[in-house]
């Protein structure tokens, strides 16, 4: 056992009080949040003009605030690109995490500032630890490692002191000192660019560690495993890390994937879900069995909560007084990084009132993110009108949904489309869709860099008036009723395949 697992362990534990204080007292645990936000970004450009300084109550933040979506507070993001400080947050930002882009941008950069580090991600991560410590108390997850399949990091080219990367790859490269002591593999090898060489690394160094704990995105991590048993001429990785007990879960949907987890590892572990993102660390589980991940009142980020319905209409948000069990919201945040009442863009439920307890429910728009990819609408509409414009093809509707990992394959997006006018050569569309989704899609291009974690688009021409075959057959026909264009599940796209006899 390592020297200092002891004792971060007792860390850990003594912390289960404070997160009994604000679990029991949410609401106020919420007010004081907003106040010490507040307070801090009343001398920032963005507070000076929306005049926080006389901003006392909810109800006034709300009133001369309005909602920001990434378009929005983009102007104040460059200039914090470009080194200069008080924009956003009134302590020096050298940090953004990189994450998938939206309508007009590739990538979008959200900006970490020492609190984010701080008083949300690092304090979440302690509060995760202590709930799980608290509910195994004989866990030896301390006394070996932590794997984490993380992202890449790179330097801003814009200021010399800028610095932006995957979220995983800005917290792993600023987390405190015992961090990286039970933490595998080394911070050279978690942050390598190159996928390929960078999984053949993590197998060799990490196969010959005592990891106790995994995180990562599954496609990713699956793909580690595998090369791992190779490497170790395993059939199990219970055998290979026999003191393996926890992994950690969050960002895509992991039901298709538990059921390869289970055989792949070989032995009972636990799987806590998280909800951590780049915009900050919004809640966990508690303990495995729970139905819903807490969300975390006490740091560093303030929550609004939209109906779903009000997206297209007024944007009323309310408080967590006034949410109800099962309604789908749309998370709106104020956070110690600078985001004023910012939409995240996820929906999310409460499976609980007391405490709050939240599953992420999906997007406000269509998207596929099984592989951390983050697709959207707007990503798939450029990328079928670039094919379109490459091939000499027109096309009148699709839908798109994931096909899953698989023992012998790894992931892919399959199309169905109806075309106006066909392309001569579907192989030379699909190309050309996939590389027009690299380009508008920073995140997609990752996952399809040497076809490591997605392969080519499977794409299939389907005859005309299917669609509307499949509409009329949910009685769903009339202007206001459409085919879903993106599918985080294969539920439309099996139904509509077997409509149209596509095997």
């Amino acid at each position: 056992m390592h020297l200092l697992s002891p004792i971060i362990s007792k860390i850990a534990r003594l912390r289960s009080w404070q997160i009994d204080n604000w679990k029991n007292y949410p609401v106020l645990a919420q007010r004081a949040v907003l106040q010490d936000l507040v307070t801090a970004g009343q001398y920032t450009v963005f507070g000076k003009k929306h005049n926080l300084s006389k901003l006392f109550t909810v109800k006034h933040f709300k009133e001369h605030i309005p909602i920001q979506e990434y378009a929005d507070l983009l102007p104040y993001i460059e200039r914090m690109l470009h080194g200069e400080p008080n924009v956003l947050w009134n302590s020096p930002v050298h940090w953004f995490a990189k994450s998938s882009g939206t309508t007009s941008e590739k990538s979008k950069f959200i900006p970490v500032s020492e609190e984010s580090l701080q008083y949300n991600h690092y304090k979440a991560s302690k509060d995760i630890l202590t709930n799980y410590y608290k509910n195994f108390p004989s866990s030896n997850l301390l006394a070996g490692k932590g794997l984490v399949v993380g992202g890449s990091h790179q330097v801003s080219k814009l200021e010399e002191d800028i610095q932006y990367g995957d979220l995983s790859a800005v917290l792993m490269q600023n987390s405190p000192f015992w961090g990286q002591w039970i933490r595998t593999p080394e911070l050279s090898i978690a942050l390598m660019d190159d996928w390929e060489n960078k999984i053949e690394r993590l197998a060799q160094t990490t196969s010959q560690e005592n990891v106790t704990s995994l995180a990562g995105v599954p496609t990713w991590t699956l793909l580690l495993l595998k090369r791992i048993l190779e490497i170790k001429q395993k059939e199990t990785i219970h055998e290979v890390w026999p003191n393996l007990e926890l992994y950690f879960t969050g960002g895509v949907s992991f039901v298709p994937y538990k059921e390869q987890f289970d055989k792949i590892i070989g032995a009972p572990i636990n799987y806590i879900e998280i909800y951590n993102a780049s915009e900050g660390f919004f809640a966990g589980q508690t303990h495995p069995d729970e139905e819903g991940m807490t969300l975390f009142t006490e740091h560093g980020i303030f929550y609004e909560f939209m109906p779903v319905e009000e997206y297209n209409g007024s944007k009323r948000t309310i408080g967590l007084r006034e949410v109800e069990l099962g309604k789908q919201y749309a998370i709106v945040i104020t956070t110690c990084g600078g985001l004023w009442r910012y939409l995240v863009g996820d929906t999310i439920r409460f499976t609980s009132l007391n405490p709050y307890r939240i599953k992420v429910s999906g997007r406000l728009k269509h998207y596929i993110n099984a592989f951390g990819e983050e697709v959207i609408i707007d990503n798939a509409d450029y990328a079928i009108a670039r094919a379109c414009e490459a091939t000499h093809a027109k096309v009148s509707d699709y839908t798109a949904a994931p096909v899953y990992f698989s023992e012998n394959s790894n992931g892919a997006h399959e199309w169905l489309i109806e075309f106006d006018q066909p392309p001569e050569s579907l192989h030379t569309f699909t190309v050309a869709l996939d590389e027009a989704l690299k380009n508008v899609n920073s995140d997609y291009e990752a996952k399809r860099f040497k076809d490591i974690a997605l392969r080519l688009p499977v794409v299939h021409a389907l005859p005309k008036g299917v669609f509307s075959a499949w509409l009329a057959s949910k009685n769903k026909m009339g202007g206001q009723h459409k085919i879903p264009r993106l599918s985080n599940d294969r539920e439309f796209l099996e139904s509509i395949k077997t409509l149209s006899g596509i095997a």
